[in-house]
């Protein structure tokens, strides 16, 4: 027997569960017969790709679709970035949504009717511009989730913010480097949010599964810049020289022991990469300087100050060891992508109810970085990785992200669509 003073309390329970239930049908009745329109927009991007902070037409395309749902709408954040702000019948919380919007300096492959033939000069060479990353599908399902939301605006209990972002992929001009999410965080988008949540669709994940993590899921970035200064000679007299070269080569060795020997890879992976070395203009020139170009990629702010304190202790005491010295210079990109443990918590059954529970899987720490960080870093967030591989691929064959063969099977979008859409409503549920 149920005692009275528990009725209540079951009666509460079972009126929310149901009403989500309804909202949940609702969602995926509306989500199914606007699918064809999401694929429509994401070939349309797709065709049209635009570098970051250039995405004006893209952004067009967001704005005036977000005004004919009677959306209010703010253009031109963080310099091309747009956000929506949809107000439901009933107090609330307010959940932010994020897509980002830029492509890539990648020359399409794909044989595919809407295959990007775009081309712009980057970096003083002409390159294609492709969205190599799936950023197109980001926008076609927020779209989508903006369409399905604003259509059962008087049932929701709380705010949506649509954060349309610019730039995740970094602009890097004149020496000046920014990203999309920083920027728009300082433009206080995040301003009175009490959630984000946000995907990335994966090509190496099956359609149908969503792949999510709780704490830190993405790595945080740091470009590395090492100049080894030492003394010119003439190849056929080394003794003569301090060869930044040879002083290179053990510095590079030397640096493979912060992972190996420094770093407890029980707690984080990290990851050290030396990926550009520059010296040297002929065969019997010893030269004076050597630039090295390198990332970082750490989980935690303690692991990220050790790796940076080891980096330099051991480029400049191999430097003068050799004779010679050597600058350092490390800058921070993104913070780690950590998916709030308590929000996790919350809305992994959301997940499972979307997905089915077979379809999602607990990812491992990828080492990856993406500037939806800034955005949890105002906010509780969670970020979640949507399959976009057909069915029977095999993830070793298929092309990875930022290759001019990547491929994304659009049956993969409508999953996407209802599961930001279930995120938000049952947030605003729990909350």
């Amino acid at each position: 027997m149920i005692k009275k003073h528990l009725l209540p309390i079951f009666l509460f329970l079972g009126g929310t569960v149901y009403a989500q239930s309804t909202l949940h049908q609702e969602i995926d009745d509306q989500a199914e017969s606007i699918e064809p329109k999401v694929i429509e927009w994401r070939r349309d991007i797709h065709e049209n790709p635009e570098l970051g902070n250039q995405e004006t037409r893209t952004a067009q395309l967001i704005a005036a679709h977000l005004r004919s749902l009677g959306i209010d709408v703010e253009e031109n954040i963080a310099v091309t970035g747009v956000v929506g702000l949809l107000k439901g019948g009933n107090p609330g919380p307010t959940v932010a949504l994020r897509a980002d919007m830029d492509a890539l300096p990648v020359t399409e492959r794909n044989e595919l009717p809407f295959k990007s033939t775009k081309k712009t000069v980057y970096n003083g060479q002409e390159v294609g511009v492709m969205h190599a990353c799936g950023h197109d599908t980001h926008v076609a399902i927020l779209m989508g989730v903006a369409e399905v939301l604003s259509s059962m605006k008087d049932d929701l209990h709380g705010t949506v913010k649509f954060i349309f972002q610019p730039a995740e992929e970094g602009v890097f001009e004149e020496g000046v480097s920014s990203w999309g999410a920083k920027q728009m965080v300082e433009e206080g988008v995040m301003e009175g949010v009490d959630a984000v949540f946000g995907l990335h669709i994966n090509s190496q994940t099956e359609v149908g599964n969503i792949k999510y993590r709780s704490g830190p899921a993405m790595a945080a970035v740091d470009n590395l810049k090492l100049t080894v200064n030492g003394r010119q000679a003439h190849g056929a007299y080394p003794w003569s020289s301090v060869d930044p070269i040879v002083t290179s080569s053990q510095i590079i060795n030397a640096l493979q022991t912060i992972i190996s020997r420094n770093v407890n890879i029980t707690e984080n992976p990290a990851i050290v990469t030396i990926g550009s070395i520059h010296g040297g203009v002929r065969q019997n020139i010893i030269p004076e300087k050597v630039e090295m170009l390198g990332t970082i990629r750490t989980y935690g702010s303690s692991q990220q100050t050790l790796i940076h304190q080891r980096i330099h202790e051991i480029a400049t005491k191999t430097g003068e060891a050799a004779g010679a010295s050597v600058e350092v210079k490390i800058d921070k990109i993104y913070p780690a992508t950590i998916n709030d443990p308590d929000l996790t918590e919350k809305m992994v059954n959301t997940l499972k109810t979307v997905a089915g529970e077979e379809h999602v899987i607990y990812h491992d720490p990828i080492t990856g970085a993406e500037d939806f960080s800034y955005f949890q870093r105002e906010a509780p967030g969670l970020f979640i990785f949507l399959g976009g591989m057909p069915k029977g691929a095999d993830p070793a064959e298929v092309a990875a992200h930022h290759t001019p063969d990547f491929f994304i099977d659009e049956s993969g979008l409508l999953l996407g669509v209802r599961a930001l859409s279930y995120l938000t409503v049952d947030y605003m549920g729990i909350k």
